[in-house]
C-alpha cells in the first residue's frame, strides 16, 4: 500500500471540442507551464461537464474546477496545491 505522500497528484485538463472553443488550450499551456512540484499535468478527453468548461479535474482527490481561465489558476494552485485549500 502507498502512503498519501507517495500517491501521485494529477490535474486533468479538459481538451475536448467544447472546452477546447472556450480556451482550454490557453489553460494547459498555462498549468504546464507552472512550476508547482509533485504534480503531474495533463491533457484529457471529455470530463463530461460540457457547458461548464474550460474543465480542470484534481486526482486522486476528485476536485472539480469549472470555467477555468488562465488568469485563475495562480489562484487554484496556491490555495488548492500549496495550500490546500479548495477554490469555488
Amino acid at each position: 500500500m502507498m502512503e498519501n505522500s507517495q500517491v501521485e497528484r494529477r490535474l486533468l485538463v479538459c481538451q475536448n471540442r467544447t472546452c477546447r472553443k472556450q480556451g482550454s488550450a490557453k489553460v494547459l499551456a498555462a498549468f504546464e507551464s507552472s512550476e508547482v512540484p509533485d504534480i503531474k499535468v495533463e491533457k484529457s478527453g471529455c470530463l463530461g461537464q460540457c457547458g461548464n468548461g474550460p474543465m480542470v479535474l484534481v486526482l486522486p482527490e476528485e476536485v472539480w474546477y469549472s470555467r477555468v481561465f488562465p488568469q485563475k489558476i495562480s489562484t487554484i494552485l496556491e490555495k488548492s496545491f500549496i495550500g490546500r485549500i479548495t477554490v469555488k
